[in-house]
């Protein structure tokens, strides 16, 4: 049984948190908490499997709670958010603090209700992530706060010329904000276009792209209908949108937005992004799953290994869930199984192979 603590000051999340967790047969609701202080006695007498946390509460924030939570007694902790431009900037900053994953707190009855299924898969990937103590340094960029609107703090060198025709797709779900953080802040400016689907809500990717432009040499945007994927330019598929790699006229790459079904459950979906850079890149294309709950993209690696792509999955040891490059490895779709410290390096040399 997954034990989870709601920690929760609005009275009506409380309520309709608990009773989520009181309907999943795998989980026990071990009890629930108005506030952070509250919260860390019933942490102290027995310790959950799982908490829920909600960001804005009274005599201890949420943000300061994980903090000091995750630097003493690390476990796995999915955010409440709210939808609004501050509710996405500190759900981020939750997940650079060690939060596991999120979701946004509905706004009426009838959201309440169509969530609690997607809020129970949420508790259950938490329940299988590997947490550890965060004695947390902030990069520069992020040391007095939230990243700013425009942040010129990083000099980028001239992009390289898009004749090489490589492109390199990047796969995440849960732990994947930070997983991208690592690797993306350590490549440097001339680099293929990078693409990446990872899972997340709508209202939250413009805000994790530009968080990430302003502490990377590569350009990180939003991904846009009908614009071309540049070299040094990293496009993040929009919440609620799936992304689409096509070939251009001029030998370059286009990129779509589509609105089409969830594929695995999920919009944006790697599996999808995957498949059409089989189509579009074949050998020319890198492709890396990383950490993440389910098997989303794994069939696509497949396909895209029988492209001619080269394929990489992210080890086991540095996954915060161990599912969707499990799935890709044991499919076959893998060539190379690489820890998330060695990434970086190993996407530079093959970039300058190609």
């Amino acid at each position: 049984m997954i034990k989870v603590l709601v920690v929760d000051d609005s009275a009506v999340m409380r309520t309709f948190l608990a009773k989520v967790v009181g309907a999943q047969p795998d989980m026990e609701l071990m009890g629930v908490a108005s506030d952070p202080l509250l919260a860390i006695d019933r942490i102290r007498r027995a310790p959950p499997d799982v908490m829920t946390l909600d960001v804005e509460m009274p005599r201890m924030n949420g943000l300061d709670f994980l903090r000091k939570l995750m630097a003493v007694r690390p476990l796995p902790v999915v955010m409440v958010s709210s939808l609004t431009q501050q509710g996405a900037e500190a759900t981020l900053r939750a997940l650079e603090l060690g939060a596991v994953d999120f979701f946004p707190k509905p706004s009426s009855i009838e959201e309440l209700e169509a969530t609690g299924p997607e809020i129970a898969e949420k508790i259950r990937a938490a329940a299988q992530a590997r947490v550890g103590r965060r004695g947390w340094t902030p990069t520069p960029a992020m040391d007095s706060g939230f990243a700013p609107l425009h942040a010129p703090s990083v000099l980028r060198p001239a992009a390289p010329s898009a004749a090489s025709g490589t492109i390199i797709g990047i796969g995440a779900s849960t732990g994947g904000v930070e997983a991208l953080r690592h690797i993306l802040t350590a490549l440097p400016a001339d680099m293929p276009p990078i693409v990446i689907a990872q899972h997340m809500l709508p209202g939250f990717t413009q805000t994790f792209a530009r968080r990430l432009d302003a502490i990377c040499e590569l350009h990180v945007k939003e991904a846009q209908d009908g614009q071309e994927a540049l070299p040094g330019g990293v496009y993040v598929a929009p919440g609620g949108r799936h992304l689409v790699v096509q070939r251009s006229g001029n030998g370059g790459y286009r990129l779509r937005l589509s609105d089409e079904a969830p594929v695995n459950r999920h919009r944006p979906s790697v599996d999808t992004l995957f498949r059409s850079l089989a189509e579009a890149a074949g050998e020319k294309c890198i492709a890396l799953i990383l950490t993440g709950m389910g098997a989303d993209g794994a069939e696509a690696m497949v396909t895209l290994r029988r492209a001619g792509a080269m394929t990489l999955a992210q080890d086991e040891a540095s996954c915060i869930v161990f599912g969707m490059p499990r799935q890709a490895i044991a499919m076959g779709g893998a060539q190379e199984v690489v820890g998330l410290g060695e990434v970086a390096e190993r996407l530079r040399e093959l970039a300058g192979e190609s």
